[in-house]
């Protein structure tokens, strides 16, 4: 992994999305507003679909010979 920068990356992206998740169910657990608790999850969303794109973007950038 440290030959890798890349793989710093990704490994930062999951770990957004992984703390993103817990505020959100947090939020739902404290029965707090559920219009912020949606908007929080909403905000996952977009982390996990950035996390998604960096992984395949750098999986094919390394299957391509880019690396």
């Amino acid at each position: 992994m440290a030959d890798n920068p890349f793989s710093y990356v990704i490994v930062i992206a999951c770990l957004v999305v992984a703390v993103v998740l817990a505020w959100g169910l947090s939020t739902f657990k404290a029965g707090g507003d559920g219009k912020k608790a949606n908007k929080i999850m909403q905000l996952r969303i977009v982390a996990q679909f950035v996390a998604v794109i960096l992984i395949v973007g750098i999986a094919y950038a390394r299957s391509t010979g880019s690396n």
